[in-house]
């Protein structure tokens, strides 16, 4: 899908979480490439003017409530917009000891991270394949390929929307709709400060999880700029035909061919040991 064209009518792109990071730096890498440009946010009356994209139409959405979704399509519809570019970035970081993590924890996380941008796709989909013609980004994590101890339910939530993706752009990709994954590897978008973490007051994890998370956060303290990946999001919304991944970050060229070449177990131990952890079972000290 190349980018509008001068005078021509501007394609209009849709990215949830718009108000930060990822988001805000995709939305304004979208409008310089010619887009009209919907951004989303939970309260957008509550974004920093520094934060406003001049020229980007903010809305409010909240992935949590899935039931406001098909009236926040509908009323893009009665406006006249037809979106021919979805970029799901929206989403919410998690951490903490899978025998932990309380359910009601788990079910948020999944809603906003996995139903909210699958019900928004499923919703603008059938417009996309009428017209002929469409792009959906997700935005996932390269944890979903490089999995993390303490991380388990962000992993899950990442890889789930991937394995959406994958699997649906063979069903859209012959009308002419391409679905690819966007997988940032360690960003410095301050979303270090807020994660949610869950850990018991006693737990038998917290000396370990304690040190992922030093770590976590030191990593993604020097991560690679959300400019970056917006560039990446913007390139695979430009192709003709989107890979079904594109990774930036971390390394991501030498890592994923590392991946190819070594066997899992070893580049489990590779990544855990680069968080403090082991793979291996420690001994009981007497």
């Amino acid at each position: 899908m190349s980018s509008p064209q001068p005078g021509s009518v501007p394609r209009t792109a849709l990215v949830t979480g718009a108000s930060s990071g990822i988001g805000l730096a995709t939305a304004r890498a979208l409008l310089e490439e010619g887009y009209a440009v919907i951004g989303t946010s939970r309260d957008p009356a509550r974004i920093p003017e520094a934060d406003r994209v001049e020229g980007v139409s903010y809305r409010a959405l909240d992935l949590d409530d899935l039931g406001s979704l098909p009236g926040f399509c509908a009323a893009l519809r009665a406006e006249g917009h037809h979106v021919d570019v979805l970029v799901n970035n929206a989403g919410e970081s998690q951490s903490g000891p899978l025998e932990e993590l309380p359910l009601g924890a788990l079910e948020r996380l999944f809603r906003v991270n996995v139903l909210g941008p699958v019900r928004l796709t499923q919703l603008l989909l059938p417009a996309m394949r009428e017209r002929g013609g469409g792009r959906v980004v997700m935005v996932g994590s390269m944890l979903a390929s490089f999995p993390l101890a303490y991380r388990s339910s962000y992993v899950a939530s990442k890889a789930a929307l991937k394995g959406f993706a994958t699997a649906a752009r063979l069903e859209m990709a012959p009308h002419g709709v391409w679905l690819t994954t966007v997988e940032p590897g360690s960003i410095s978008t301050g979303i270090s400060q807020r994660r949610t973490t869950y850990v018991d007051d006693g737990s038998p994890h917290a000396e370990r999880f304690a040190r992922m998370l030093q770590r976590l956060d030191r990593a993604e303290r020097h991560g690679t700029s959300a400019e970056r990946v917006a560039r990446t999001v913007v390139e695979a919304v430009s192709a003709a035909e989107p890979a079904p991944l594109y990774a930036v970050g971390s390394n991501a060229p030498a890592a994923f061919a590392l991946r190819r070449l070594l066997p899992r177990a070893t580049v489990e131990r590779v990544v855990s040991r680069r968080f403090g952890q082991s793979s291996r079972p420690e001994r009981a000290t007497s």
